[in-house]
């Protein structure tokens, strides 16, 4: 990833308030934007031998505070996927059948199967953040569930092919007031307001603290994405799945007899 001329390195330990939130300041917007077009292209294509090979599967994990941009970046990151072979879960407050199994139950229904990508809009990571926040769970308990998703995630790829790459995505205190402002202002975004999410803000250092927790404890590591700038994003998250993807040298298979 250091190799990237357009890619931050983020070593760990990860300190978030030392990452940076906008890109590198020598990009030039218009080539970058131009080159995410082209990762977009390939992964479509990555996408079709993937869905015919069915050897591997693939699980993209979004996670950021509000208004950092997940949805915008399932759009315009997978636009050329061939949307039967997407399977997108959004994982809101747990209903009462998934309350009465472990944390990890109903994730582990929308897992992709071997050719498909699945995309978490938010995910198992919510267990051990917006709980802890609240106090919902005590710390010991938080620390258990960490140890489970790191070994959850191991299982995936080791049992099931699974390439899984977790993206946390990097927004400064002051964008996100923009980004919840302009759900105000904005006709169009009205159906995104939420009240809550100006009180959620109001724990923004206790979410900092838990999220590089979870980054500098995951076995499976994270890429830290920089989203002030939502071009930017959108080519960090295409470039960092396609050289991997790349990397599997799939093949469609042949004609069968």
């Amino acid at each position: 990833m250091a190799k990237d001329p357009y890619l931050y390195p983020f070593p760990l330990p990860v300190k978030l308030a030392d990452c940076p939130t906008d890109p590198p300041k020598d990009l030039d917007e218009d080539e970058v934007r131009d080159r995410t077009k082209e990762l977009a292209k390939e992964l479509g294509k990555l996408n079709a031998i993937l869905m015919a090979e069915k050897k591997h599967s693939v699980l993209v994990v979004l996670q950021g505070m509000d208004g950092s941009g997940k949805d915008g970046a399932v759009e315009n990151v997978f636009h050329y996927c061939t949307a039967s072979n997407l399977r997108v879960s959004a994982f809101k407050k747990p209903t009462d059948l998934e309350f009465a199994h472990d944390f990890l139950w109903r994730v582990h229904q929308q897992c992709p199967a071997r050719g498909e990508i699945g995309i978490f809009v938010r995910s198992h990571y919510e267990d051990v953040l917006i709980q802890r926040v609240h106090g919902w769970i005590d710390e010991e308990r938080a620390q258990k569930r960490i140890q489970a998703i790191n070994a959850f995630e191991q299982l995936l790829e080791f049992d099931n092919h699974t390439l899984v790459f977790k993206f946390y995505l990097h927004i400064s205190y002051e964008q996100q007031e923009k980004e919840l402002r302009q759900r105000i202002k904005e006709p169009e975004k009205h159906w995104k307001h939420n009240p809550g999410d100006w009180k959620e803000r109001e724990r923004w250092s206790d979410y900092m603290r838990c999220y590089e927790d979870v980054i500098n404890k995951s076995v499976v590591p994270w890429t830290i994405v920089p989203v002030d700038k939502r071009w930017y994003r959108d080519y960090v998250i295409a470039s960092t799945i396609v050289e991997k993807l790349s990397k599997l040298e799939m093949k469609y298979p042949p004609l069968s007899e």
